[in-house]
């Protein structure tokens, strides 16, 4: 039986691994979604991230899809009490994080999910164009209405992500308990040093995103010839043409030894990274998702920790 990890200074478990919800209403239809819905908490997941801008940028599309797939999910399967929604604001639109933003945003998200509480609600980026103590503030009310119960950043540098947690403390203001940053094998310079420290020191849960780097850890784009298998080859030629191939190789003894998937090894050796409490991943298809939770038993040794961080540095 997996065990489940605690988010931070929160009372929010998780297992290893947290349901991405980016792909449902755009590139996952809403029954394909609904059924990797069932088959993750079925095995036990139990938190789904989402956002209100997912999936805006599809044409015909105007943002808060995601979330309505999966409130439509929750009032057709009765799940609502076996999960933990998070979902986040501040790119929605141009209002950022203004305080009147966010108040209305949340009623919105709410709406859309079918729920009267959402667990842990993430601003998605960093607004410097409000002052950090307006935005704590309005996260406040919004606890003390009972319409959240935690808060998180995604996509904030350790300077304001400090800067927050100072002002907090001294105005009596929530604290951010998880940070959301971008994180994986091949892309390790955004969240590690001090960023990854100061999440250490103040028992900050990260729960990073893109741990699979767009599918480029799965090991299906080797050479330039691969990279026609994807709208993302562009990003794929990047990584081959830099630290990629060198991952790969290790990743390949690592998969060897183990006997498991390439996504299976790249999720294991984030959530086996300090901080870490669970990297978020999506899937478009039940089997896909069963690959993925098969991450959560695998526990890789320190040598082979090692020897994946020292390629892709």
């Amino acid at each position: 039986m997996t065990e489940n990890r605690r988010i931070g200074a929160t009372d929010l478990h998780t297992p290893p691994m947290v349901l991405g919800g980016n792909v449902f209403g755009w590139t996952t239809d809403e029954a394909t979604s609904h059924a990797i819905l069932d088959r993750f908490v079925g095995a036990g997941g139990t938190m789904i991230d989402t956002a209100d801008v997912y999936s805006a940028w599809v044409d015909g599309h105007q943002g808060g899809e995601s979330e309505a797939v999966i409130g439509r999910w929750l009032k057709a399967s009765g799940r609502h009490g076996d999960v933990l929604i998070a979902t986040k604001v501040g790119m929605l639109g141009d209002q950022g994080l203004k305080p009147d933003a966010i108040a209305a945003a949340c009623d919105a998200s709410l709406q859309r999910l079918g729920v009267d509480t959402i667990d842990l609600y993430y601003a998605h980026q960093d607004d410097e164009s409000v002052p950090q103590a307006e935005m704590l503030g309005a996260f406040q009310r919004l606890i003390d209405a009972g319409k959240v119960r935690h808060i998180g950043a995604s996509n904030f540098h350790a300077m304001r992500l400090k800067s927050a947690l100072d002002i907090a403390a001294a105005e009596g203001l929530p604290h951010f308990r998880a940070l959301q940053p971008e994180y994986n094998l091949v892309s390790r310079h955004k969240f590690e040093g001090e960023l990854q420290n100061l999440c250490v020191t103040q028992n900050i849960g990260v729960l990073p995103y893109y741990g699979l780097a767009s599918g480029f850890l799965t090991g299906k784009y080797r050479t330039r010839d691969d990279l026609s298998k994807s709208v993302r080859g562009g990003r794929m030629a990047e990584l081959l043409e830099g630290k990629g191939a060198a991952v790969l190789a290790a990743m390949d003894e690592v998969v060897a030894e183990t006997g498991a998937t390439h996504a299976q090894v790249a999720l294991a050796w984030l959530a086996a990274q300090p901080g870490i409490v669970a990297p978020i991943a999506s899937a478009t298809s039940t089997a896909q998702l069963d690959d993925l939770i098969g991450a959560w038993s695998l526990e890789l040794d320190a040598d082979q920790v090692e020897r994946l961080s020292d390629a892709g540095v």
